[in-house]
């Protein structure tokens, strides 16, 4: 039996992390702690914060700790655990890394382009931005204004002549010489403050830089000038909002409604919205908002970047959690709760967009929800159909082919779930015996015991793909889950799907605004996308792929001697038997067998 007071006689006034157990062994919450004893015995009091709180306290039969030197230090620690364990009373985000920056490299010419992973210290970053269509807009402003390349170094080393954005006048092609070093340069460095938010610095200068160009009747340059500032002056004026309160800054605001909580993050660089995104977070229900805002604060900024500025709502302790972004961050962060002025129009935007994004995901729910009704109905099945699981067949003439499986559940798409199959033993072009193959991969461990059922399977094919889909399921024992082959209409058109239910005779149709035929329509071209990206993925593979690379004995060092003595693969290709002799590290033997591979 777990012994609160015993257990509390033991914990250390240092920071660190806590983590409960039930009776089976199972974390059910992570928390983390400036002072462990104290933190901790919160929990074992008379009177509690929340029922949430009571009831998981009520499930805790044992506890675990673990000393960090700092409070950030057990922020990281508890974001990694929860993580891990995914504990069912942590208020959990999903751990997103795919925030953008703009990138401008350390090459001479530097290159602009958008940026997703490690950042090297050569290079300038400008973001992060909340989503990648932002980043690229600002890119082609940037482009139509400074007329900077985009192209990878690569292709800059080897152009000859202009390329078609320089035609377009979107790049000042410095790969040709058209342009300066110091020119170009003095355009990076434009470019560079407007992301920083320094717009009105870039426009004076080119406003001195038009009456200079004027005055020496060099009338084609102060052209340019003039088109450059009105340009700007345009972005600048088309900004939602603007304030020189909030130079950079994150602002997060918490919605709930009917049980479903929303985080909108916000982000302010420079004084400008870069755009937001919302979040909606797993075991949320019952939490209050400080309780959800801070889950978010915590596990989003032990793996983002700190702004000077966090702007939030119903926070609790915003000078504890400014010391803990500071230790994080290693400098200086101001956290608002009560934001007056130019700032607190942030906080309500966020609030707003936070509002509009919890309506639109409960009609989205409710869509889906009246989509699941009408399958069922159109089946006749006995339970509700919640679980569906689809495949499809892609490949090209029978080359590369890849069989894929997605899957709706809980009312929406779960691509955690999805999987792919390399198709292996099935001759070339065999669409059936290629179904057979994904079918067994996927449900002999369900056919074990292991694994989810699902309510229906859909095939996207006609009625002989589905017929050797049956055959598989027959002999694995699970021909009572229903099953459907969805076969396009007509001209391929949409709406016009034929659908052949397993266990009946002749196809039949829905009318094209039929909720369950949309249900159905969006798992099956869910499938065809996955499908059809896992397959060019293993074509463009196999297509780049060095025929040296499948001969026993040629390491990557082998291989490296052989192209370069030989200039390629194709003069390895063109090699005699003494001829691959002669490279270093090549025997006789050895030559003899490459050469039998390769023809």
């Amino acid at each position: 039996m777990f012994d609160p007071k015993e257990f509390l006689a033991g914990l250390p006034n240092l920071p660190g992390v806590y983590r409960f157990l039930n009776a089976a062994g199972e974390v059910i919450y992570v928390g983390k702690a400036r002072e462990l004893k104290k933190r901790v015995s919160s929990y074992f009091q008379k009177s509690l914060a929340s029922p949430r709180t009571v009831l998981m306290v009520a499930q805790v039969a044992g506890a675990q700790t673990t000393v960090t030197r700092t409070e950030a230090e057990a922020l990281i620690l508890e974001n990694n655990l929860i993580k891990t364990h995914q504990p069912r009373y942590n208020v959990l985000f999903r751990d997103d890394k795919s925030y953008g920056y703009i990138l401008v490299t350390g090459h001479r010419y530097p290159q602009i382009r958008f940026y997703r992973g490690v950042q090297d210290k050569s290079n300038r970053y400008f973001g992060p931005f909340p989503n990648s269509w932002a980043a690229r807009e600002t890119i082609g402003h940037l482009q139509k204004i400074f007329r900077l390349r985009t192209c990878d170094d690569t292709v800059f080393s080897h152009r000859s002549r202009p390329c078609l954005l320089a035609q377009i006048h979107r790049c000042s092609a410095p790969c040709v010489g058209r342009v300066s070093e110091e020119d170009y340069a003095r355009d990076v460095d434009h470019a560079a403050k407007f992301l920083d938010g320094r717009e009105n610095d870039v426009i004076a200068e080119l406003n001195q830089k038009m009456e200079a160009a004027s005055q020496a009747r060099h009338y084609e340059l102060a052209a340019r000038f003039r088109d450059e500032i009105r340009m700007l002056q345009h972005i600048v004026s088309g900004q939602a909002v603007e304030s020189a309160g909030a130079r950079d800054a994150d602002v997060v605001a918490a919605v709930e409604k009917e049980g479903l909580w929303c985080v909108t993050l916000a982000m302010i660089r420079g004084g400008r919205h870069l755009g937001d995104r919302s979040f909606f977070p797993q075991n949320a229900a019952g939490s209050d908002a400080a309780t959800v805002v801070e889950a978010f604060l915590a596990q989003h900024y032990a793996v983002q970047p700190v702004p000077p500025r966090v702007i939030a709502d119903a926070i609790d302790d915003a000078p504890a959690l400014a010391a803990l972004l500071e230790a994080i961050a290693g400098r200086a962060v101001t956290v608002l709760t009560r934001p007056q002025g130019e700032v607190r129009l942030w906080l309500e935007m966020a609030r707003k967009n936070a509002e509009f994004s919890v309506a639109s995901r409960l009609a989205a729910h409710a869509t889906q929800e009246a989509r699941a009704v009408a399958l069922t109905e159109f089946l006749g099945a006995e339970s509700p159909v919640a679980r569906i699981e689809c495949f499809d067949i892609s490949h090209t003439m029978g080359e590369a082919t890849v069989a894929s499986c997605v899957v709706y559940d809980k009312g929406g798409m779960q691509p955690a779930e999805y999987r792919r199959f390399n198709v292996k033993d099935v001759t070339a072009g065999d669409d059936y015996g290629a179904m057979r193959y994904a079918l067994d991969a996927r449900y002999r461990k369900l056919a074990g015991g292991e694994g989810k059922t699902p309510d229906l399977i859909l095939i996207d094919g006609g009625l002989g793909q589905l017929n050797a889909a049956v055959g598989v399921m027959q002999d694995l024992g699970l021909a009572t889950i229903a099953m459907v082959g969805v076969a396009k209409g007509e001209e391929r058109k949409p709406g016009l799907e034929q659908l052949f239910v397993a266990g009946e005779e002749g196809a039949r149709r829905l009318p094209p605004d039929h909720p369950a035929l949309h249900l159905i329509q969006q798992v099956r071209d869910e499938a065809h996308r996955f499908a059809i990206t896992g397959h060019r993925a293993r074509r463009g593979k196999a297509r780049t792929a060095s025929r040296l690379e499948d001969i026993g004995s040629v390491g990557p060092k082998r291989r490296q001697r052989l192209l370069a003595h030989f200039g390629g693969l194709q003069g390895v290709m063109a090699a005699s038997v003494e001829d691959l002799s002669r490279v270093e590290g090549i025997s006789r033997t050895l030559a003899e067998r490459i050469y039998n591979e390769l023809h």
